[in-house]
Order: structure tokens, then sequence, then C-alpha cells
């Protein structure tokens, strides 16, 4: 008798036991709405798909009357923005801090300490700050962005740096390559891997800092819009801004470990072994 712990599903079937969980949510969640909406046609708390339908069409495809906008995409456009920029600019300061710490023992010894104690700082308590020093532009949500996931990043490549085999510097220092050398030609090319892993599992604080700094100060995006409507309980139009931002999430990630593969496919084939 085969014990379940050794049976591995086949392709078709890992898809359909993925799609499983959402059918059985999408199904409890269409009779709970049916149910609550035949009690109270006007309840809010859980819309049917066609109200949710018929809000979003509404914000996408009509102009706002005020600013002529399609706000719905004027919100993910503001949002992939600010994500992107804070995400990029956090990207760069991590790798470099990352390589020049994890690379150099003297240098490590002097800041690691630093930079593990500005990660355990909680990006939402230093909120107000950036609001005082910064402004409530832009500029003070990019930076909740940076303060919040690069230090993750920084943390993250440090420790890949120093975990690379001492072999390859050895090598490296034989065929006469300086300090300097050695990071750039080997270390660098063996980290970016480790640098979109990093950048994606930083993607989900990345979207919590975005959102929690457009519901505070802010006249535009998907984290604004949620929190405008909720108190009038919009729920048919915070339950799609929800699903869209999971998605554009999903898509994001996806990206990311597509140029992963195609640009570093000896690391995928290393792993993957």
């Amino acid at each position: 008798m085969k014990r379940l712990i050794n049976i591995t599903p086949n392709k078709p079937a890992k898809w359909l036991l993925g799609l499983l969980p959402f059918v059985i949510l999408l199904v409890i969640y269409m009779i709970a709405s049916d149910a609550r909406l035949a009690e109270n046609p006007n309840d809010k708390l859980l819309p049917g798909f066609g109200q949710m339908g018929d809000s979003i069409k509404a914000l996408a495809f009509e102009p706002n009357k005020r600013t002529g906008d399609y706000v719905f995409w004027q919100d993910t456009l503001s949002s992939l923005q600010r994500l992107g920029l804070g995400v990029a600019i956090s990207a760069f300061i991590g790798f470099f801090i990352g390589i020049v710490n994890g690379a150099l023992p003297l240098i490590r010894s002097a800041f690691s300490p630093l930079l593990t104690v500005i990660s355990l700082i909680p990006p939402m308590a230093i909120l107000p700050v950036l609001f005082i020093v910064f402004g409530l532009d832009e500029l003070s949500k990019v930076a909740l962005i940076v303060i919040g996931v690069a230090p993750f990043i920084a943390r993250d490549i440090q420790r890949g740096t120093a975990a690379i085999p001492l072999e390859l510097r050895v090598k490296a220092q034989t065929l006469g390559a300086s300090s300097w050398q050695l990071i750039w030609r080997v270390l660098v090319p063996q980290m970016m891997p480790q640098l979109i892993n990093a950048v994606r599992l930083s993607l989900g604080s990345a979207w919590l800092f975005l959102i929690a700094a457009e519901a505070i100060a802010s006249t535009d995006g998907l984290g604004y819009r949620i929190f405008l409507v909720r108190r009038y309980m919009s729920m048919d139009i915070i339950l799609p801004y929800v699903a869209w931002i999971t998605l554009l999430a999903f898509v994001i990630d996806y990206v990311l470990a597509q140029i992963s593969r195609r640009c570093f496919p000896w690391h995928h084939q290393e792993t993957e072994k």
C-alpha cells in the first residue's frame, strides 16, 4: 500500500489541486452573498459580483466628473509608480550595502550591527517622522518603502555573499584579482539572482507600506481609494481593489521570476538539482 507521504501528483493534478481551494472559496462567497442579499437587497457586506462589476466599470471606464480622470487606472498608475520607485531604490541600496558588508569583514564588523538595529525598527512607527521631515508628497511614501525594504534586502545579500564558497575567492585572488575586481567580477554576478529573490520576497512588505502611506496622506492610489470608501462600507469597491492588488502582486512576482530564469539559467539549474 502506497503511503500518503510518497504520493506526488502529476502536472495536471497539481493545477487542479491548486485551483480547488479558490473554487471552494468562490462558491462559499457566492452562497453567503446570495443568502444575505435575499434577506436584504441593500446589504453592503457581501455584494454580488454584478454589483462589484458595475462599481468597477464606473471607476474604470467613466471619467470623473470633477477631474476627468479614469479613477481606477489613475489609482493603479500612481500606486505602481510609487511601488516601482521605492523597490528600485531599495534594491540598489540593499544590494550595495549587502555586497560590501558580505565581502569585506572589516566593513561588516563596523556596520553589520547598525544594519541589524535599523532592520528591527518598525517602519510604520516612523511614518509620522517621515511626514514631518519629507512632507505629505510622494517622497515620504517612497521613503517608507525604502526604509522598510532596503534593510531586509541588504541583510539577505550580506548572508548570501558571505556564504559564497571560499574557493571562488581564492582562485580569483590567485589569478591576480584585487579586492574590488573580486567583488565586481565574482561576487556581484553570483548575487544577482539572489537580489531578484530578495526583491520578490520583499514585495509583500512593500505593498503593505505603500497602502499604509496612501491611506494616511494621499489624493490617489489603490490604498487611498480603499480607505476613502470604507467609511461608506463600499465593499463593492473594496473587494475588487483588494483582488486587483493581489493580481498585480502576482504578475510582478511572476515577471521577476521569469527574468531571473532567463538571465541566470545557471542559478536555477543549480537550485533545481
